[in-house]
């Protein structure tokens, strides 16, 4: 039985999700439907219980408790909880697997096809195609498939610099909560600690500029828009950024970039870069990515190995606070 998540829209508007198995043969969808089946699916899925529990409950004989819960374990919709020694013998108390069930009916060959552009065949209706294709790399299984790497908040690298701006990783990974789970391993990761581990060859999404993100440092020179970095007896000077396809140079604190290219260390693994001149550029650049991705992400092209944009940040409300953006390139 495959699992899923259901996204549904609640009264005041948010977007709530539950996890859903899938039922996949007709055998499967049977073994719940029956009327007594049903009795005890659903008075499983408020309470854990013991077949004769059940019966009681429900004033059924025992065995037909047996005979169906055997069914809906082998379909996948029940399984135990937990063991208990009750009078000498051993009580299974059984549990619904999920909070809901469903079925997928078969879908056409186009249908078919863009799933499978997908990794893994992952394709969520609910959520824009186009953001799944922006992250599709860095998803499998729903899981998130990557590390996000942020800037050490300690003095570090060429420029003893103290990051300000990983705190905005926090913010990207509650909105790609909607549509990637959380994996087993820890996800967000600092710079100082990646060559350590050998986590560079991985798909990274690297949150921060390179005077705070040593990974973003690094790979500055496979950008299409590259920050400008002027070497002195200090070790480098920034200047903005500057684009190779029109050459157009940003300066602006609030400017960054998002871009999106091969792992150069990894040409299997893929690299997502949002940084900014300085933090508040990158804080533009992750609700580009959030809260306006549509606009961010409108010249994006899954066929192509390579996607940058220039995102300029604003304050429209005057607050002191980066509230808009602009794309540009």
């Amino acid at each position: 039985m495959e699992k899923k998540r259901l996204l549904q829209n609640s009264k005041n508007k948010n977007q709530e999700t539950k996890e859903i198995n899938i039922l996949q043969k007709p055998q499967d969808l049977k073994a719940i439907l029956g009327n007594q089946s049903w009795k005890i699916l659903t008075t499983i899925s408020e309470k854990e219980m013991y077949p004769l529990e059940i019966a009681r409950r429900l004033n059924i004989h025992e065995q037909k408790v047996y005979y169906h819960i055997r069914k809906m374990e082998k379909a996948g919709a029940i399984t135990i909880q937990y063991e208990e020694n009750k009078k000498g013998a051993t009580a299974k108390y059984y549990k619904t697997t999920a909070t809901a069930f469903g079925i997928e009916l078969p879908v056409n060959q186009q249908q078919q096809q863009q799933g499978k552009s997908i990794q893994n065949n992952y394709y969520t209706p609910n959520i824009p195609e186009k953001l799944q294709k922006f992250f599709q790399e860095f998803l499998n299984n729903e899981t998130l498939n990557g590390k996000i790497i942020v800037g050490s908040p300690q003095p570090h690298g060429p420029f003893k610099t103290s990051a300000r701006d990983g705190h905005y990783a926090a913010h990207l990974t509650l909105f790609m909560g909607q549509f990637a789970k959380i994996p087993n391993d820890f996800a967000v990761k600092l710079d100082v600690d990646v060559k350590a581990e050998k986590e560079e060859k991985n798909s990274l999404i690297l949150v921060g500029g390179p005077g705070t993100n040593l990974l973003t440092q690094e790979i500055n020179k496979h950008l299409p828009i590259k920050f400008i970095m002027h070497p002195s007896e200090q070790g480098y000077l920034f200047g903005g950024l500057t684009s190779e396809k029109t050459g157009r140079k940003y300066t602006s604190d609030s400017a960054g970039i998002i871009a999106k290219i091969t792992n150069p260390w990894n040409k299997d693994k893929h690299i997502i870069v949002i940084a900014g001149n300085k933090a508040v550029g990158t804080k533009a650049c992750v609700l580009a990515l959030t809260n306006f991705w549509e606009k961010t992400l409108q010249p994006f092209n899954a066929d192509k190995n390579t996607f940058a944009v220039v995102i300029q940040g604003f304050d429209l409300d005057g607050d002191g606070k980066v509230d808009a953006i602009e794309v540009y390139e």
